[in-house]
């Protein structure tokens, strides 16, 4: 069974810097796109960053120039690198990918449980 799994969120200054982790497990045939969403407390989940196949890339507005999205194909693991956190980076931050597991002929979404980031001085 697919399961996605986050890791690198925790408690940072204004100004500092996270890494985020979202390894992919179990029988995968292929990933199209991976994706990086985040919510707030009483937001709405919102798209951050995502990454294709191609490797094209896209980000929200308000994270353009500090944070960068990657990838390891052969790791099906994605990352979030964050620098220069603001407070309103503040939130809970998922994972999504958009996978065939093997033995399927669809694609669909799957998702992680979310890893906290929270920046404060």
């Amino acid at each position: 069974q697919v399961q996605l799994v986050e890791s690198g969120g925790g408690l940072v200054q204004p100004g500092g810097s996270l890494r985020l982790s979202c390894a992919a497990s179990g029988g995968i045939s292929s990933i199209n796109a991976m994706n990086w969403y985040r919510q707030a407390p009483g937001l709405q989940r919102e798209l951050v960053a995502s990454i294709s196949r191609d490797g094209n890339t896209h980000y929200i507005n308000s994270v353009k120039g500090r944070f960068t999205i990657s990838k390891d194909n052969a790791k099906n693991t994605a990352y979030l690198q964050m620098n220069n956190l603001k407070p309103e980076d503040t939130a809970v931050y998922y994972c999504n990918f958009d996978l065939m597991a093997s033995g399927s002929y669809y694609y669909w979404d799957y998702w992680g449980r979310g890893t906290q980031v929270t920046v404060s001085s």
